[in-house]
């Protein structure tokens, strides 16, 4: 069984780590390069950066601090936020990222998914879903970083997502995220169990039973997180220990 990957989310506004609740009422909780390398000497397995006010400017401007990260962290970096072109994956991947997260660019233009599979490479491209509840058992997919409807159905567009080319899932509860409440664990279940890509689990992770239930429930191979970490409320260290204990395949820092 594959090791589940750990991957810290880092927001970014500026030239600052932010983190909010539900993607909203952002506020700074360090830097970007000094998170960065504390995660990774933790043992983070790859690292997440989303550029938090991409869709107000519509560009991402993470270069400089993807540059200055992947000289001294050696673990896989996926950016997301503002990538609206091949020319932006390009300018990402040569400044030090491995793979680009995306989302409001391929639901308004779903060929670009396939393009940039067949340009970079599926393992590259990271189809990013944001999905907040509407109903029983009915999740919508949102963009521009949780602030617009699309009238999607976040289920149905995970296997499109699929189809297009996408080489793995993220999928961000909005419902969820920041709130330390747990992960939304039916729509996790719903999409992990019916896809042939792994999914990335992201949004509610508050203590170390939220990732027992969640890797019990669902076939994920990994998380993002952000506010458990960024308040210390456990470190990376402490939740692949807690996971080993399960015996939850994972990637010991030690190893």
């Amino acid at each position: 069984m594959t090791n589940i990957r750990i991957i810290p989310r880092l927001d970014v506004k500026n030239d600052t780590i932010v983190k909010g609740i539900h993607l909203e009422g952002l506020r700074v909780v360090g830097k970007p390069q000094e998170l960065a390398l504390k995660y990774y000497e933790n043992g983070a397995d790859e690292l997440l950066y989303m550029d938090a006010v991409a869709s107000l400017y519509e560009r991402n401007s993470l270069h400089d601090i993807i540059s200055k990260t992947s000289e001294k962290v050696f673990v896989p970096i996926t950016v997301g936020g503002g990538l609206r072109s091949i020319d932006d994956i390009r300018n990402v991947l040569r400044s030090g990222a491995d793979k680009v997260a995306i989302n409001t660019a391929a639901i308004k233009k779903p060929e670009f998914i396939t393009e940039a599979a067949n340009t970079f490479g599926s393992q590259c491209i990271v189809a990013s879903i944001e999905a907040k509840k509407i109903a029983d058992n009915k999740w919508e997919a949102f963009i521009d970083t949780g602030r617009e409807s699309t009238g999607i159905n976040a289920i149905d567009w995970a296997h499109r997502c699929v189809e297009l080319g996408a080489g793995e899932l993220l999928i961000t509860s909005i419902d969820n995220e920041g709130t330390k409440k747990g992960f939304e664990i039916d729509l996790i279940k719903k999409i992990s169990s019916k896809v042939p890509i792994p999914v990335i689990a992201c949004g509610g992770a508050g203590k170390k039973s939220d990732f027992i239930n969640l890797f019990n429930s669902t076939n994920i191979e990994a998380i993002s997180c952000a506010s458990i970490l960024h308040y210390d409320i456990m470190t990376i260290s402490q939740i692949k220990h807690e996971l080993h204990e399960k015996s939850i395949p994972v990637r010991l820092i030690y190893e």
